[in-house]
């Protein structure tokens, strides 16, 4: 090879090799700037909201009570001698309880029953007089004033005849309350006394508590913000107007079980508690089962029904210093970050009253490390935001 040819090829090889170096220094940034842009701008899905309807489903602890419960008590002094039931037992109405000593109040309607008997007898003597010195009177055998005085004794044995069937009455009473009775059909609650105890009508404690249970009274109370959301939510001029267009009402037992039944709110106190600040209100269940107690505790579930409503994901919102915020995406893709109040929960979504507005777009996942003003890459959600049961 030639001097020149040599110089040639060498000069080739330079320029070859600078042209290599050229072209791999000038891509090496862009996929720096390239690998840059995609860190700064996330893939990260959004939805529009539109309004909807939503089911708000809320829950109040509340203490069961038996439809009605009877204190019982003895009516008469005596012993107690026998008790007839069981703690726990139903009972019909009419049914035996407990029975106290009789033979006082038997001897004293015997006595009451004489008595009666003798009056009755001394009436009967008195009709006789009577009757005997008509005819005397009639012929002049014997003055009037002498009938006058019989038909007076006729009136006081007749009036001491209906004073002693009186005292038979009021001694048949109390010789029918040594015999305590149900007065209806129910549960029997804790016997409080034993066979042989010294029983009083004037004693501060009954027997026991009789509890009807056919239906159970649900009690809890809602608060004064809630009382006034379904005053307006619900049409009509009064409270049990709007009570008539509650939902049925569901029970959660003391188990966590739902109980099978559906109940009614029967009644609002007109009166709210001032040291709790809110107002009680009562629940009708059905309990053809006997499933509920009296006494025992459970959580009213009641659920409203709101029209036209925002919702927004939980997921989508971030909690900071007692405030709630969601991403909202604006025109340029870049992420503001929204204060926004919360109405009600509804299943996973929370009711929004205000800081979005129809047709706003907000992030829903992957917001854990977003800031304001960061720029992303926004993917429509397919799912939208719906509402259900909390």
């Amino acid at each position: 090879m030639s001097t020149t040819a040599f110089v040639r090829f060498s000069t080739f090889r330079l320029l070859l090799s600078v042209c290599f170096l050229l072209f791999f220094s000038g891509c090496s940034p862009k996929n720096t700037d390239s690998d840059a842009l995609k860190k700064r701008r996330p893939l990260l899905p959004v939805v529009t909201i539109t309004p909807s309807d939503a089911r708000v489903a809320t829950e109040y602890s509340a203490m069961l009570e038996g439809k009605g419960n009877v204190d019982i008590r003895p009516q008469v002094d005596g012993t107690l001698s026998a008790i007839l039931v069981d703690e726990g037992a139903f009972v019909k109405a009419g049914q035996t309880l407990f029975k106290i000593d009789d033979r006082l109040y038997r001897e004293q309607y015997n006595g009451a029953l004489a008595l009666q008997q003798a009056a009755e007898a001394s009436l009967v003597v008195a009709k006789l007089n009577e009757e005997k010195l008509v005819p005397l009177v009639q012929n002049n055998v014997v003055a009037d004033i002498q009938l006058k005085t019989a038909k007076a004794n006729t009136q006081l044995a007749l009036a001491t005849v209906e004073q002693s069937r009186a005292s038979v009455r009021s001694a048949k009473v109390n010789l029918d309350y040594t015999l305590i009775k149900s007065p209806m059909s129910g549960y029997i609650g804790k016997i409080l006394f034993r066979a042989g105890s010294l029983l009083s009508k004037n004693q501060s404690s009954g027997l026991t508590i009789l509890s009807d249970v056919s239906s159970i009274y649900a009690n809890f109370s809602i608060s004064e913000v809630a009382f006034m959301q379904f005053r307006q939510q619900y049409a009509g001029s009064t409270v049990q107007e709007k009570i008539q267009k509650l939902s049925p009402v569901s029970l959660v037992m003391a188990d966590g079980s739902l109980y099978p039944e559906k109940g009614s709110i029967g009644t609002v106190s007109g009166q709210f508690d001032q040291a709790t600040g809110s107002v009680r209100v009562r629940a009708l269940f059905p309990n053809s089962k006997a499933l509920l107690r009296a006494g025992s505790t459970g959580k009213v579930i009641m659920e409203s029904i709101y029209h036209d409503v925002l919702l927004v994901p939980q997921s989508a919102t971030v909690e900071l210093q007692d405030k709630v915020f969601v991403f909202l995406l604006m025109s340029d893709n870049r992420v503001k970050k929204q204060v926004i109040t919360i109405a009600g929960k509804s299943s996973n979504n929370y009711i929004v009253s205000f800081g979005l507005k129809p047709g706003d777009t907000i992030v829903t996942t992957g917001i854990e490390k977003l800031q304001e003003g960061a720029v992303i890459k926004p993917v429509n959600n397919p799912q939208p935001v719906t509402a259900g049961k909390t």
